[in-house]
């Protein structure tokens, strides 16, 4: 029995090498469990990175606009293969949209818009429609049968380019494919290939009466230029470039990050006098940046070429914006479109500009003094230092202030901090307040403002105030500068929320400011830094054109437009 016991242990026993092969199947398919979708990742990437370079080759060498998209925001279908697309490529000039693997072929197929007409000898007052076929706006109407376009789940219907008409397949005609292309609702804002193209003939005749031009599209005639800031309001502002270059003239539409202002604006000088507007999207800073622009086309003679300027705000504070009746922020809640219409009922107005110069003590006649153009306010004070610790944390790491509501809660950190450290207290003390000359005995303040505009802090109207207090509405047309203090900054947002109301200094032309000693936080339109003992001089600069838009009113508006004609009445 021993012997059969340590017979059959001997048979069970796996000799050596068959234990080191099954170790080694193991080690393989573990191997092969790690590598192998790490070599699918590998060759994916690889793959991937190929094709966005081939994409890229295609969109340098291309007329076209191309942009690529992950998702598209409505049912798409490819202008080449007619097939369901989720993801591909868009032109945003002319609207065309393709699959990744069409967009060689829609690159030789389709044409893009034209900013300017070929002189090949035909009527350039008759240029017809460009048709593109599918992907037509939602809610879009026929302008044959006046029925819905679109409806299919299908590559169909057309849409023009430029006048954004759109038409059934079957209602499709060839008068309607030879007719003459009006424009559409915009033809007041668009500048025409047409009149490019005119232009550049006359100026190789060296000839420069555009008004000849001009008159052949009516008096209502008045070109917009678009001004977009891509990197304000959480990159909102290249989406809009896109928007907008569908609906206008491509030549109109510019990125400032890209293009400077100064260069932009000379559009102008190939329209015709005081018949251009702008349309700046982007925060009060975009706006400041481009009206300093204009103020060079007048230093340059150009005074005749200065547009009206109107604003999208896309910041955070927007209160120029605001006071001009164009909103604290745009968010995408109304169409592009419905801007432009906006733009075209807005009415000429104008802006005070000042000059704000910053001597330092000491340096009188040996250090150039800074100068900065003011056109909402300055000050000095709780404010300029919660804008101060805001600016320097956003150096650091711009990605993390993207978002408005994420702005203002930084704000309101860097605000509540300073109740409890007050590092600005017994300003009256370290500083004196001249207006018009006269000097103004001041009570114990931490802050002192001093306003353009009716608006300050992102939408509180600090001039006027609240309860039975009624002051005359802040202007900023009429050469004054209203000057207010703050106890603190408990005393701002108690102010912000309509719990108290800032102690009103008064209104001058003229407004000098002595620091005396220490550094204090001193800012101009929300650009901030740290001033030492110095001789702050605010006057009167120059005027801006802008567009006020009536038909954006807030609770605090009405209410203050209720409050003047009480005082009316009383008088």
């Amino acid at each position: 029995e021993k012997s059969s016991l340590e017979k059959m242990e001997g048979e069970r026993r796996p000799a050596p090498y068959e234990g080191l092969f099954a170790d080694g199947h193991l080690v393989l398919w573990t191997l092969c469990s790690v590598l192998l979708p790490v070599f699918i990742t590998f060759w994916c990437s690889l793959q991937r990175s190929r094709r966005q370079l081939h994409r890229r080759d295609i969109f340098r060498k291309s007329k076209h606009g191309w942009r690529d998209t992950d998702l598209f925001s409505q049912p798409t279908y490819c202008c080449v293969c007619a097939q369901h697309i989720l993801q591909g490529a868009f032109c945003d000039c002319c609207g065309l949209c393709v699959d990744e693997g069409c967009l060689k072929k829609a690159d030789k197929r389709f044409q893009c818009k034209e900013i300017m007409l070929k002189n090949d000898g035909r009527d350039l007052d008759a240029m017809p429609h460009h048709w593109i076929r599918g992907n037509v706006p939602l809610c879009s109407y026929c302008v044959v049968c006046k029925q819905q376009c679109g409806s299919q789940p299908k590559l169909c219907d057309y849409r023009c380019i430029w006048c954004q008409k759109t038409v059934h397949d079957e209602c499709m005609k060839n008068s309607l494919k030879n007719e003459k292309c009006d424009f559409g609702e915009f033809k007041n804002l668009i500048i025409p290939p047409s009149y490019l193209t005119s232009i550049n003939q006359m100026r190789k005749d060296k000839k420069t009466d555009y008004a000849v031009l001009a008159s052949k599209l009516g008096r209502q005639w008045a070109p917009l230029i678009i001004l977009a800031n891509s990197r304000s309001g959480t990159n909102m502002g290249e989406g809009l470039l896109g928007e907008f270059r569908i609906l206008l003239n491509p030549v109109q539409v510019f990125d400032v990050t890209k293009t400077p202002p100064i260069k932009a604006l000379q559009l102008c000088t190939l329209l015709p006098y005081y018949s251009a507007r702008v349309l700046v999207c982007g925060g009060d800073g975009t706006v400041g940046w481009v009206l300093d622009a204009i103020d060079e086309m007048k230093i340059k003679g150009q005074e005749k070429y200065i547009p009206q300027v109107a604003v999208l705000p896309l910041g955070t504070g927007n209160d120029l914006s605001n006071t001009l009746g164009w909103g604290t922020g745009y968010a995408g809640e109304i169409p592009v479109a419905q801007v432009l219409r906006n733009v075209m009922e807005a009415d000429g107005v104008k802006l005070d500009r000042w000059k704000v110069q910053v001597t330092n003590k000491g340096y009188y006649h040996l250090r150039k003094p800074k100068e900065f153009t003011m056109n909402n306010y300055f000050s000095v004070g709780p404010d300029a230092l919660m804008a101060l610790n805001f600016h320097a944390h956003r150096e650091k790491a711009p990605s993390l202030f993207s978002s408005r509501i994420l702005n203002k809660a930084v704000y309101l950190f860097y605000g509540t901090k300073d109740c409890l450290v007050q590092e600005c207290k017994d300003l009256n003390k370290k500083v004196e307040l001249e207006l018009d000359g006269e000097q103004v005995e001041l009570p114990n303040l931490e802050g002192i403002i001093v306003l353009n505009i009716g608006y300050w802090g992102g939408g509180c109207r600090l001039w006027e105030g609240m309860g039975d207090e009624t002051y005359p509405l802040a202007r900023h047309d009429d050469g004054l500068l209203e000057v207010v203090g703050v106890y603190g900054s408990f005393h701002c947002a108690q102010i912000q929320v309509k719990l108290a109301n800032p102690f009103r200094i008064g209104q001058a032309h003229t407004v000098r400011l002595i620091l005396k000693c220490s550094m204090m936080p001193m800012q101009v339109d929300g650009e901030p830094w740290a001033q030492g003992p110095c001789t702050v001089t605010i006057t009167h600069k120059t005027h801006a054109l802008m567009l006020y838009f009536s038909g954006e009113q807030t609770d605090d508006d009405i209410s203050s437009a209720s409050d003047q004609e009480d005082m009316r009445e009383t008088e």
